[in-house]
């Protein structure tokens, strides 16, 4: 099997098990709830996992005679104690994990009776009472040894699940091979990183799916994300999302840049330590799911102290960013302040107290750097919206020539909303200029000039109510983008894409719905004469007509059996 084939078949597999193993707690509890005993313990297994590689490696070293960490004489139990002096590791920006919350002891405690008493940080003996309590003390040990997760991670003792349960699930994680994957015999080319973090984001993903509406509140489909993300290619630089959910968006900026490590762009090697990442949550529990989330993707991050107000407790008042990537809540209503009254933010219109759709355009639009772009997702309202002034805002926005890209999406793309979405991608420099060049050396001048995309008939169901993107939707929309920037094999097709100038937009009084502008599809010629064609239907009419009366005959027959004649 190819190693492609071979890893997607593992992680399938392994998806599989560990949700259907982690969906036994929903006896217990819902999934609100258990959410964060898995997500704690996969992270857990995460840190713990990386420790104890580079701990493995270390000791390898210790015992090297061609190591620079070698030492001449030096017994084991001095190898075993130096392998626990913490610089070894916070220098390879690896968590410290101390003895108590690693999985190993873990996974040996939980077999154990309680209550057991431990040793702990402070040297001290401590009763624990419980296996829940023992799963608590090691996020409190990783918490009080790593300032980068102060106040991340979540305590599971409160949501009261039996022990057994619990042991249980640390079972099934721990003959999980997380190190050294194995599928049907053949070794699977993943790292313990690139396994926990996949599993993480599928986590998310389930959990949003088994919560609905309050699920999605943290969650985009993971086809969207990478729909933007491939449209904006962020390569290099600061990366910004003001309503970050669980981080999406970051991931899958990684994730592409991973795709491309062996590329060059800007004449240097594609990292992922080219790009610093930048966000804000307003909710406690989502903002703990993101650094989470970041943390085992082994990022480095900035998504303030605190989670926090956007427009009211900006965390990053003085960041421009070179993307900004968002997906905010939706027709947000009770967002205004009357400190936000005349704030510098507005520049295009002070926003409707009722809707918060123009306040993210507008927040978003003042952290843009000079040569920067952003896509945002949006109700399809935010295109057309003629009421409390929407419409003299997206008029100013547009007359700036921000507006680069509308794409409307189709509906049941979201588990939180039936709301039909658009994505908005603007940019701060369309004139292919050497600014605009620096970073995306290909591009035209596109000044005064806007794409439309009409993408509501792109995509499958995924099932009864949900509908998704393959990757060859998205490469359809990415491609027909990065065509028209460059102007080489675009043209505009009936129902899908269209090019038009800001005189056309205007003419249209500044309404931003593709649906406008793209036009209908050709319509087939049909064939079949008129007449042919009317005597074929009448017909099949007449045939339906009759098979119509003898359902109701034998419905009569049935009632009038029971009782029910009329």
């Amino acid at each position: 099997m190819q190693q492609n084939n071979l890893q997607h078949a593992f992680l399938a597999d392994l998806d599989k098990r560990l949700w259907s193993a982690a969906d036994a707690l929903q006896t217990s509890l819902d999934a609100a709830n258990y959410k964060h005993i898995v997500l704690g313990l996969i992270f857990i297994k995460y840190v713990s996992d990386a420790f104890e590689q580079h701990r493995t490696a270390l000791y390898e070293a210790f015992a090297n005679p061609d190591s620079e960490y070698y030492v001449i004489g030096m017994s084991e139990e001095e190898i075993l104690e130096e392998l626990e002096v913490r610089d070894y590791y916070t220098a390879e920006n690896i968590f410290w994990v101390p003895k108590n919350a690693r999985w190993r002891f873990l996974e040996q405690q939980s077999a154990l009776e309680f209550p057991q008493t431990i040793i702990g940080l402070d040297g001290r003996e401590k009763r624990i009472t419980s296996l829940n309590r023992l799963v608590d003390n090691a996020l409190d040990e990783i918490e009080a040894e790593n300032s980068k997760l102060k106040g991340v991670l979540n305590r599971i003792s409160s949501y009261q699940l039996p022990d057994g349960k619990l042991a249980g699930l640390i079972t099934v994680f721990s003959i999980t091979d997380f190190a050294n994957p194995i599928y049907k015999g053949e070794w699977v080319n993943l790292s313990s990183q690139d396994i926990l973090g996949h599993v993480y984001e599928y986590f998310l993903g389930q959990f949003a799916l088994a919560e609905g509406k309050n699920g999605g509140q943290f969650y985009t489909p993971s086809s969207i994300v990478n729909l933007i993300v491939e449209m904006l290619e962020p390569f290099e630089g600061r990366v910004y999302d003001p309503a970050m959910g669980s981080g999406g968006f970051f991931v899958s900026s990684i994730k592409f840049i991973e795709r491309h490590a062996g590329k060059q762009a800007n004449k240097q090697k594609v990292r992922k330590e080219n790009i610093a990442i930048y966000g804000q949550e307003s909710n406690p529990t989502t903002w703990k799911l993101a650094a989470m989330n970041l943390a085992i993707r082994g990022l480095d991050f900035n998504i303030g102290k605190k989670n926090a107000d956007t427009f009211l407790d900006n965390q990053h008042p003085d960041l421009k960013a070179d993307y900004i990537m968002a997906n905010p809540p939706f027709n947000l209503r009770e967002w205004w302040s009357a400190e936000l009254q005349g704030d510098v933010r507005w520049k295009y219109g002070t926003p409707p107290e009722g809707n918060a759709n123009f306040a993210w355009i507008q927040h978003m639009i003042y952290h843009l750097a000079p040569n920067g772009v952003m896509a945002l997702l949006l109700a399809n309202g935010s295109m057309s919206s003629m009421t409390n002034d929407e419409d003299k805002i997206r008029e100013a926005i547009i007359k700036a020539d921000l507006v680069e890209c509308m794409i409307a999406l189709p509906s049941k793309l979201f588990t939180n909303t039936s709301i039909s979405a658009c994505i908005w991608v603007l940019n701060r420099n369309k004139t292919g200029d050497s600014l605009e060049k620096i970073k995306r050396p290909n591009n035209r001048n596109r000044s005064g000039k806007v794409l439309f995309i009409d993408a509501r008939n792109v995509g499958y169901m995924k099932s009864r109510v949900l509908r998704d993107f393959t990757p060859e939707d998205i490469a359809k929309i990415v491609d027909t983008y990065h065509s028209w920037q460059q102007g080489v094999g675009y043209e505009n097709i009936a129902a899908f894409c269209y090019e038009a100038d800001l005189e056309e937009i205007a003419k249209n009084d500044y309404v931003l719905t593709p649906g406008r502008y793209v036009g209908a599809s050709e319509i087939e010629e049909d064939a079949e004469a008129f007449d042919e064609k009317m005597a074929r239907l009448t017909q099949t009419l007449k045939a339906q007509f009759a098979e119509s009366v003898e359902l109701e005959e034998a419905i009569r027959e049935k009632l009038k059996g029971i009782g029910y004649e009329f």
